[in-house]
């Protein structure tokens, strides 16, 4: 209660006393700004004080976002309208005139305290709401890192595991592993350059290392022969192609039906006499038609028990007379002005 009037604040202090309200009392504006940091519910404030009157420091009050509940009643003995309305537009939500009556004190301060306690107790759930929410997003998002965490485990596991059975497929060849990463890294470069989307490209690298898979059902004396095979052998070797579709067939793996599409296919060529299809062009799948060009590449420029590596540039110009034939003119070209990032791709899987 602020008031100037020491009488005035004892009579209205006996009031709320007996109503069984603890009541804190100020002398002026001043020092009810200093008080009302002592968890008040509501303000009885006197207009008329020296110094700072009771419209200043209901908008002091207002100003101030911690207090801005606290309801405020003017206690004045003015009538006038136009000082009801100043009062009000200052922020005071009733008014209470001099001399008191003990029941309007009564019913004004019940209603307004009771509004107040409305407003603490919605914002004290609110407060618990948003402390329950946090607790259960930061439990939630835990949950989450663990979902992404242990499914970004299995995926390197299964990648891996699908490198090593492709590893395993060719064993006897101690070259192998070198060529698959090789060869699966040209490719994922080739489809950056061509823009494919980093799904796609990461796709194609992981999928690209199953390219020989049907190699497990070619005997070793072929596969390891130093010389020329025959017809026979030849037959034999190609059937790897076909080999591989079939272990990768019928999988709902996208990784896997994108290894068999490039199993079945890395040997088709652009003028449709490749096998085992003998399809042509675009018919032959973009993921094939890039892995034609990575495997080709790293097959002339790597050791076989049949012939020494050959330079990088011997074996593009071998390739580029296979433009349009063999290889897609476009793809050709753009993997040949790529010789720098091929160039760092052997150095590191060499």
């Amino acid at each position: 209660m602020v008031d100037d009037e020491a009488a005035i604040s004892e009579i209205l202090g006996d009031i709320l006393e007996s109503e069984g309200h603890e009541v804190e009392v100020a002398q002026d504006g001043i020092e009810a700004l200093a008080k009302i940091g002592l968890d008040i519910d509501l303000v009885m404030l006197d207009i008329m004080m020296p110094g700072m009157d009771g419209f200043d420091v209901v908008k002091s009050i207002r100003a101030n976002p911690l207090y801005q509940d606290i309801p405020v009643i003017i206690v004045t003995g003015m009538t006038s309208m136009q000082d009801r309305i100043r009062a009000v537009e200052a922020g005071a939500n009733d008014f209470i005139g001099k001399p008191f009556d003990h029941t309007e004190v009564r019913v004004c301060t019940m209603s307004l305290l009771r509004m107040k306690g409305a407003h603490d107790a919605l914002k004290d759930h609110k407060i618990m709401l948003e402390k329950t929410v946090a607790k259960r997003t930061e439990a939630l998002r835990t949950a989450l890192d663990d979902v992404v965490s242990t499914q970004r485990l299995l995926r390197e596991a299964y990648i891996e595991t699908i490198h090593r059975l492709v590893v395993a497929a060719e064993f006897k060849d101690k070259g192998t592993a070198s060529h698959i990463r090789r060869m699966s890294q040209y490719s994922a470069m080739l489809a950056k350059k061509i823009n494919l989307p980093p799904s796609e490209v990461d796709l194609i690298l992981h999928a690209s290392s199953m390219h020989d898979i049907g190699k497990i059902g070619t005997p070793e004396e072929i596969l390891m022969k130093p010389g020329k095979l025959t017809e026979s052998e030849w037959v034999s070797m190609r059937e790897h192609t076909s080999h591989g579709a079939k272990i990768l067939h019928d999988s709902s793996s996208n990784l896997l039906m994108e290894g068999e599409r490039i199993a079945v296919s890395h040997h088709e060529k652009w003028d449709g006499s490749g096998y085992p299809l003998g399809i042509s062009g675009e018919d032959i799948p973009l993921s094939g038609r890039i892995c034609a060009v990575a495997d080709v590449f790293d097959a002339l420029t790597s050791e076989r028990p049949y012939k020494k590596a050959f330079t990088n540039e011997t074996a593009l110009n071998m390739m580029r007379q296979e433009s349009g034939l063999h290889f897609e003119p476009e793809l050709l070209n753009i993997f040949a002005d790529s010789m720098l990032e091929v160039d760092a791709i052997k150095v590191k899987y060499q």
